[in-house]
């Protein structure tokens, strides 16, 4: 297997998306990838560079090696690239500029969800409950590392309206699972009472 990769590409700068071949071989493994390349195929998500993936991979093998033998197989391809003010990754939330897909929406019209009291009423207790109400029922139902993003989001939201903000990805993840879909209002019902 050839895993040098051409001049152009830099593995570590750029980020990368699976391709319908990686997606097929997410839920088949027909190529027989071994379990470190398997995971960073999970991990690819269409935001993150090879950098910041290999934060996921420490200790395990050079991302770059991981990355090249995806690309070889065909199942990821390029889709950006991390400039230099991008860079310096792991800036804190409360300083990051604003998402421009999140500023489409005023803020409140992004969290308003009916049937809910108002964010300031919910405790920090509740918000901890929501929060792994929320990761619990993806592991348990969809599968852990299936949905690696999404969970991530949900450890690191910020208070009731972080929550609220992503609820929407949490509720849409359920439906398009057939368990997911059919314990659907259960769920909602359960995690409205905390979040």
């Amino acid at each position: 297997m050839n895993t040098t990769m051409p001049e152009t590409i830099d593995l570590s700068a750029t980020v990368f998306a699976k391709t319908a071949v990686g997606q097929a071989e997410i839920q088949s493994r027909t190529l027989g990838l071994s379990l470190l390349v398997r995971r960073a195929l999970v991990l690819v998500d269409g935001k993150r560079s090879g950098a910041e993936l290999s934060v996921f991979l420490v200790g395990k093998g050079d991302v770059e090696v991981v990355l090249a033998e995806l690309l070889e197989r065909g199942c990821i391809e390029p889709v950006g690239r991390v400039g230099k003010a991008a860079a310096a990754v792991a800036v804190p939330d409360a300083v990051a500029p604003p998402d421009p897909t999140e500023t489409a929406a005023p803020p409140d019209e992004a969290v308003a969800i009916p049937g809910l009291p108002p964010a300031d009423s919910r405790s920090a207790k509740e918000n901890e409950m929501a929060r792994n109400f929320m990761i619990n029922s993806i592991n348990s139902i969809i599968g852990q590392n299936m949905r690696v993003t999404l969970v991530t989001d949900i450890f690191h939201a910020k208070g009731t309206d972080g929550l609220r903000k992503i609820y929407r990805a949490w509720e849409a993840s359920m439906a398009d699972h057939g368990i997911g879909a059919r314990r659907l209002p259960e769920l909602r019902e359960k995690l409205f009472k905390v979040l």
